[in-house]
């Protein structure tokens, strides 16, 4: 062989080699590199999944800690549900206590009153007492009419009721021929109210008591004063009528 061509041929193997030997270097460099590149992004990802859980760990205990404070919250709400019902129904109490007060008070307050061209004020249990005195004596009991009366004058002495009591009271005892007590009771009424619509009555009624009595000069000179005091009265037109049967 010539020598020549065989050292071309070591030196081309030599060549070969290195060229191989260089490759596999900078193969194996390449998965070194690849290989790093892999586990540091194994890492991140590890950090970040790491992170992520946290995150989700925290992001859990702040919903539990809301979801706590909305049942707080709320448990509060029907606790202050549950207290304006009672207030609701205290105020609900008060206001029906305070009607049935109002009422009471209403029915005991006194209220207007028109009698025989008089008015005034009087209490629902005096107007109740005068009108039961008034019944008795339209129901023609009269004993029991003097004493419902003569207690109503005594129970209410500044009613507004006494002129009238004062006048039924007289007629009660004429009824009853207690003669003398029903004229001394007409003259309390009319020194009480002369101008009373039915002073007229009185004063003819005190007359009738005085014939009764047989006082017959009493009797004209009342029913004197009768036509003076109330001229155009129809008492004043029968006195006339009972003077003229007394001469």
């Amino acid at each position: 062989m010539n020598p020549g061509f065989a050292w071309r041929r070591v030196a081309l193997a030599a060549a070969l080699t290195s060229a191989a030997v260089g490759s596999a270097q900078a193969a194996l460099f390449e998965d070194d590199e690849a290989r790093r590149a892999i586990l540091d992004l194994r890492q991140r990802v590890e950090t970040m999944r790491e992170r992520s859980t946290e995150e989700n760990a925290q992001l859990r205990r702040s919903m539990l800690e809301l979801q706590n404070q909305i049942e707080a919250m709320r448990g509060e709400l029907q606790r202050m549900t549950g207290r304006n019902e009672e207030l609701n129904k205290t105020v609900t109490d008060l206001q029906t206590r305070q009607k049935e007060v109002d009422e009471r008070m209403k029915k005991n307050e006194p209220a207007k009153v028109n009698l025989d061209g008089r008015e005034f004020s009087a209490d629902p249990k005096e107007k109740a007492d005068f009108d039961a005195a008034l019944g008795i004596f339209r129901a023609g009991q009269f004993a029991q009419a003097q004493t419902a009366f003569a207690d109503f004058v005594k129970r209410y002495p500044q009613s507004g009721y006494n002129p009238s009591a004062l006048f039924w009271l007289g007629n009660a005892q004429y009824a009853t021929r207690n003669y003398n007590e029903a004229i001394a009771n007409f003259r309390s009424m009319l020194s009480l109210a002369p101008d009373h619509a039915k002073a007229p009555e009185a004063v003819l009624s005190i007359a009738n008591c005085q014939i009764e009595l047989k006082d017959v000069k009493g009797a004209r000179r009342t029913l004197e004063d009768l036509t003076k005091a109330y001229p155009q009265s129809e008492a004043a037109q029968a006195g006339r009528e009972r003077l003229a049967r007394l001469k």
